[in-house]
């Protein structure tokens, strides 16, 4: 496993620590807004996780290689404790932390996700990316095109977007590792593994339009995390805490201002 550190950004100096998650082919930015609120009270720390954003490209993408590059990142920091907050696959990373490192972590916030495996979904945005990066001259509104063919989604075209990075050949290339995510991309399918549950609260917001969370995911939840509550926020689909920002930010606040002093 790499020692390498994931790439972040550090945005208060509150006396508690939260650490926020992106993700699937997102980076640290997507939680940016976020972040500046809940800087405001707390110490925020915002990663790009592995083969995203500009954090280090490495094979690999299960759960627990994911939870501890974040563990790795609080000893880096001398951080003992922190709260994780995660969305959709950055979401599993902070279960599977809490999960591997008890002690480590005070309670986590889940945004749309649940403990479970997930068929594939991502066919035409591996299509999409794959044809894109194809022709690396492209200028940006050609590359939307593209991705546009393949996804209908304007808020997924908009994120892939954010990763085109320019290179100083005067090119462009995607800023994830897009040969390692398509190559894990069954690991981060996979559900958080453990023997043991974790006994932290766990709070899961679950997106009112969004088949993400179903009540099937009812019984590993419980299994796992016995302590969890769940809320809907209403009106929201997969990207609640884009749809639905301030909604998700008194939540989040409400829950991780009743952590420990």
């Amino acid at each position: 496993m790499s020692e390498r550190l994931l790439h972040c950004q550090t945005l208060g100096d509150g006396a508690r620590t939260v650490v926020l998650l992106h993700g699937l082919f997102g980076m640290s930015a997507n939680l940016g807004p976020l972040a500046r609120e809940l800087a405001r009270q707390w110490r925020v720390l915002l990663p790009d996780l592995r083969n995203h954003g500009r954090s280090f490209h490495a094979p690999g993408m299960r759960y627990r290689e994911l939870a501890a590059d974040v563990v790795r990142l609080l000893d880096a920091h001398g951080i003992e404790q922190a709260a994780l907050l995660g969305h959709s696959m950055g979401g599993k990373v902070a279960m599977q932390a809490a999960l591997d490192h008890p002690r480590r972590v005070t309670r986590i916030v889940v945004a749309d996700i649940a403990p479970v495996r997930y068929e594939p979904h991502h066919g035409p945005v591996f299509a999409a990316l794959r044809e894109a990066a194809a022709d690396t001259l492209a200028d940006r509104r050609a590359t939307q095109r593209i991705l546009e063919r393949h996804i209908t989604e304007a808020g997924v075209v908009a994120l892939m977007l954010m990763n085109r990075a320019h290179d100083t050949a005067g090119g462009w290339h995607w800023r994830f590792d897009l040969d390692a995510i398509e190559s894990g991309y069954a690991d981060i399918l996979a559900a958080p593994v453990s023997e043991a549950a974790w006994e932290g609260p766990a709070l899961f917001l679950k997106g009112e339009l969004s088949d993400y969370i179903t009540a099937a995911a009812r019984e590993p939840t419980a299994r796992l995390f016995p302590h969890a509550r769940l809320k809907v926020i209403a009106g929201a689909g997969h990207w609640l805490h884009a749809e639905k920002p301030a909604v998700f930010l008194r939540l989040a606040r409400e829950f991780l201002a009743a952590g420990p002093p």
